[in-house]
C-alpha cells in the first residue's frame, strides 16, 4: 500500500474518530461523572494524536496532546466538569476537526483561533503561556525517529515509591495474530513500567482432535504495579486496540513498592505446566480471573459473542458503487420489458409461468433496495455538524441554545446528505437567531432560559421526513406580510392565508431583520433552502404557533435512483406520477364538481371544495377542456396545499428508474425526471408542485369581496 493510501486511510478513520468524539461530548454534558464516556472520548482524541504522529503532523499533534493532557485530568478525578469547561471542550473539539481537515486539504488552519483555545486549555493545566509561546508551539516540529526498543529486563521501582495497581484482562482475537502481532512483546512493554504478573486463561481451550491452530483460545490476565497513569497502559495496546476485547481496572489504594521475584518466576508460578493435560483442559477457578472488589473497571466489558468495537466495514469507490446501481436499474428496466413481452404473447393462463415471473420482478427489487442500501449512511454525522452551528449561533447571538436529537440512526442516500448540509446550515442558524428569543425574555414569559432546537429524522410514507423545531416565540405573521409588502414582494390588497404568509419566508430576498448581522438580514437563506431541497425532489413546510415555537420539515425522497409510481395516461401520452405525493385516488361524482368564474374548477371532498387543475391543459396537450369522466388524484402541494389532478386513466403502479432530464435535454416546466417503460417508451416523471404552479392563480385565491361566488354544477 502506497504512503498515500494509508494517508487518506488515517483520515478516513478520523471522520469516524472524530463522529465518536462529538458523541462523546454530547453524552458529557447528560453525565460528566461516567467514567466510561470520559475515556471514549480521552481514547478518541489520543487515537487522532497517535495517528497524526506516525505522519509528521505535528500541529495536530500539539494540539491533541494537549486537549487529552485536559481529559486525562478529568479522568483521573483532578478536574471537575462545569459548564464553562464542558463548552471548551465542545470548542477543543471543533477546532481539532478543522485541523485534521486543514492537515488533510494540505493548507494552513486558522492560527489565531488554535492559539486561542490552546491558551485556554493550558490554563486548566497550571501552565499559561504566552502568545509567543502558543505560538511557537504550534508552529511545526523537528522529530528525530528512533528505534523502539523492547529491553525484557526487569524494572526495579525504587524502594517505597507510591505504585497503583492495574487489573488487565487482555484477550485476543484471530485478527491479532493475522495481523503479525505478538502478546509477548506487549508484556515486555508493560514489565519495563513495573512489577508484572501474567496469568493465561485457558478455559476455552479445545480438545486436542477440535483444536484449531488458526483460532484465538487463550487470554491473558495481568496485574501491573506501577507508577504511571493509566494514559501509559493504553498507548502499549495502542495498536492492537481494534484486534483484541480489553479491560483495564484500576485500584484505589496506593500500593507501596516492594520487592518483587522476578517476571519469568511469576509466571512460571501462575501457568500450569505444559505437560500437565488435565491442568490444560480444566478450566481456572472463577476468583482466578475477577478483579478484585476494590478494582474500578475503565473500558465496559462485553460478552465474547459479542465482540466490542465499531462493526466491521469495507470501503468501496464511490464510482463503483454508481456503476452497481445504474446496473440494477437497468435490471428493473429488463424485467418491465419481459413482463410487457409476456403480455403481448396472450399466452393461456399458465401459473408456474406467472410464478415465475412475479420471483424475477420480486428479486430484483430486492436487489435494487439490497444496492440503494449500500448508499444509505445514517443522518447522524449531519445531525452533529450541526452541534457546531447552534454553538456558534449562540454565541453570536448570545442565547444559550441547546440541541437535541432524535433518529439520528435514520438512513438516507448518501447524495441527499451531501447536498442537505447547507440548507440545515441555514435553517439551524435561522432558528437560534429568529426564532429562539433572548434568555431575559424567555425567564419574564416563563419559558427555560436555555432555548431548545429539536432535529428530527424518520421514514414515513416512503420519504424522509426531517424536522427542524424550536420552543422560540413563533412566526410574527403580521410582521412578515408587512415586509413583503414594504418590499414589494405583495400586493397591499392582498388577502393571504396563514400558510400563505408562511411561504413568503422562501421569496428570494425577504427578511425580517432590522439589520445585516453576521447571521441574518441579507434576505438570503430560505430560497437557497427551497432551492436545494426542491432539485433533491423534495418540499418545505412551516407549521407555527404564536409563543410555543416554529417546526419546518423537510420532505426528501429515500433515494434518487429508484420509485414507486403510477403509470398513467394524459391525454394521449403515457407518463408517471411518484406515488409518494398522491394522497387519494377520486372517481368524481357529477354532483361534486362546481365551476367557478369562467375557467375555474372545484371538487367537493367530505365537505371542503378543492381546485382541480387539468394536467393536459397545463402542459400544453389539449386546449379544450376535459370532461368529468377521468380520475382525479388527490395531492398536497407546497405552494395551494390540497390539489387535485385531472388524469386519462391509471394503468399500473410499478418501480421505475428515474433518468435526470436537465442533464440529458434540459428543464421542463411541471416535469421532475423521465423513464424507461416496458415497451422501451420514455414516460415523463411529474412534479405536482410545479403542475400547480402553471395554473392561474384566480381558481385558488380567495375572492375579493364578502359575498361568496355561486357555484354551477359542471
Amino acid at each position: 500500500m502506497s504512503n498515500s493510501s494509508i494517508r487518506d486511510t488515517f483520515f478516513e478513520e478520523c471522520e469516524e474518530l472524530l463522529e465518536a468524539l462529538v458523541e462523546g461530548l454530547a453524552a458529557m454534558e447528560e453525565n460528566a461523572s461516567d467514567m466510561e464516556v470520559v475515556n471514549a472520548v480521552f481514547r478518541a482524541v489520543h487515537s487522532i494524536k497517535g495517528g497524526a504522529g506516525a505522519f509528521a503532523l505535528d500541529r495536530l499533534v500539539n494540539f491533541a496532546h494537549t486537549f487529552e493532557t485536559v481529559m486525562d485530568k478529568v479522568r483521573s478525578k483532578q478536574l471537575a466538569v462545569d459548564e464553562e469547561l464542558m463548552l471548551l471542550f465542545h470548542r477543543s473539539g471543533d477546532q481539532l476537526a478543522d485541523l485534521v481537515e486543514a492537515a488533510r486539504d494540505e493548507r494552513e488552519p486558522n492560527a489565531e483561533s488554535e492559539a486561542a483555545i490552546l491558551k485556554e486549555l493550558s490554563a486548566y493545566l497550571g501552565d499559561v503561556k504566552s502568545e509567543e509561546e502558543i505560538a511557537f508551539d504550534a508552529a511545526p516540529l523537528a522529530f528525530d525517529a528512533a528505534p523502539l526498543a523492547l529491553d525484557i529486563g526487569e524494572h526495579d521501582p525504587p524502594t517505597g515509591t507510591e505504585l497503583r495497581r492495574f487489573d488487565i484482562r487482555f484477550c485476543p482475537t484471530p485478527a491479532l495474530y493475522a495481523n503479525g502481532h505478538e502478546p509477548l512483546l506487549l508484556f515486555d512493554a508493560l514489565a519495563e513500567l513495573g512489577p508484572l504478573s501474567v496469568t493465561a486463561d485457558l478455559s476455552r481451550l479445545p480438545e486436542f482432535d477440535r483444536f484449531d491452530p488458526e483460532d484465538a483460545v487463550i487470554d491473558w490476565r495481568l496485574t501491573l504495579l506501577t507508577s504511571e497513569d493509566e494514559t501509559v497502559l493504553h498507548e502499549v495496546f495502542e495498536f492492537v486496540d481494534a484486534l483484541c476485547d480489553l479491560e483495564i481496572a484500576v485500584s484505589d489504594e496506593p500500593v507501596v513498592a516492594v520487592d518483587e521475584p522476578p517476571l519469568d518466576s511469576r509466571a512460571s508460578q501462575d501457568l500450569p505446566a505444559p505437560t500437565d493435560r488435565a491442568a490444560l483442559a480444566e478450566p481456572k477457578a472463577q476468583e482466578d480471573v475477577t478483579p478484585p472488589p476494590s478494582a474500578k473497571t475503565a473500558t465496559a466489558s462485553a460478552p465474547r459473542d459479542e465482540p466490542r468495537g465499531p462493526r466491521p466495514t469495507l470501503r468501496v469507490d464511490l464510482d463503483r458503487v454508481d456503476r452497481l446501481i445504474n446496473t440494477v436499474g437497468e435490471l428493473i428496466i429488463n424485467q418491465a420489458m419481459i413482463s410487457q413481452r409476456i403480455e403481448e404473447l396472450e399466452l393461456p393462463a399458465v401459473a408456474h409461468l406467472t410464478n415465475e415471473l412475479e420471483a424475477y420482478k420480486l428479486l430484483a427489487r430486492d436487489i435494487q433496495e439490497g444496492v440503494m442500501a449500500i448508499r444509505a449512511q445514517p443522518v447522524k454525522p449531519l445531525f452533529q455538524r450541526m452541534s457546531r452551528i447552534v454553538r456558534e449561533a449562540a454565541e453570536v447571538t448570545g442565547k444559550k441554545v441547546k440541541l437535541v436529537t432524535v433518529g439520528d440512526s435514520t438512513e438516507v442516500d448518501k447524495t441527499v446528505i451531501e447536498r442537505l448540509a447547507d440548507p440545515l446550515t441555514h435553517m439551524v442558524r435561522n432558528a437560534v437567531d429568529h426564532g429562539l428569543e433572548r434568555p431575559e425574555k424567555r425567564a419574564e414569559l416563563g419559558k427555560d432560559t436555555t432555548g431548545a432546537i429539536r432535529l428530527s429524522a424518520s421514514h414515513r410514507s416512503g420519504s424522509v421526513f426531517i424536522e427542524i423545531a424550536d420552543d422560540g416565540a413563533g412566526l410574527n405573521r403580521a410582521r412578515i406580510l408587512e415586509k413583503a409588502i414594504e418590499k414589494g414582494l405583495v400586493s397591499p390588497e392582498a388577502e393571504l392565508s396563514e400558510q400563505e404568509v408562511d411561504n413568503l419566508l422562501f421569496l428570494p430576498g425577504f427578511s425580517t431583520a432590522a439589520e445585516v448581522s453576521n447571521l441574518s438580514g441579507r434576505g438570503v437563506g430560505m430560497d437557497v433552502v427551497k432551492n436545494a431541497v426542491a432539485a433533491l425532489g423534495g418540499r418545505v413546510s412551516i407549521t407555527s404557533s404564536p409563543g410555543a415555537g416554529t417546526t419546518f420539515t423537510i420532505v426528501l425522497p429515500l433515494t434518487l435512483a429508484v420509485m414507486d409510481g403510477f403509470v398513467i395516461s394524459i391525454a394521449d401520452q403515457t407518463m408517471v406520477i411518484p406515488i409518494a405525493s398522491i394522497i387519494e385516488t377520486i372517481r368524481p361524482n357529477p354532483r361534486d364538481l362546481h365551476c367557478i368564474g369562467t375557467d375555474g374548477e372545484v371538487i367537493s371532498v367530505r365537505g371542503a371544495y378543492v381546485p382541480i387543475v387539468d394536467v393536459a391543459r397545463n402542459l400544453g396537450l389539449s386546449s379544450e377542456r376535459a370532461d368529468s369522466s377521468g380520475v382525479l388524484l388527490l395531492v398536497s402541494t407546497e405552494g395551494q396545499g390540497l390539489t387535485a389532478l385531472r388524469v386519462g386513466a391509471i394503468h399500473d403502479q410499478r418501480q421505475v428508474v428515474i433518468k435526470s432530464l436537465e442533464s440529458n435535454y434540459g428543464a421542463i416546466a411541471g416535469v421532475s425526471a423521465a423513464t424507461i417503460l416496458g415497451d422501451g417508451k420514455i414516460a415523463l416523471i411529474l412534479d405536482p408542485d410545479e403542475l400547480v404552479k402553471l395554473t392561474p392563480a384566480a381558481i385558488f385565491l380567495p375572492p375579493a369581496s364578502p359575498p361568496r361566488p355561486e357555484l354551477r354544477h359542471a
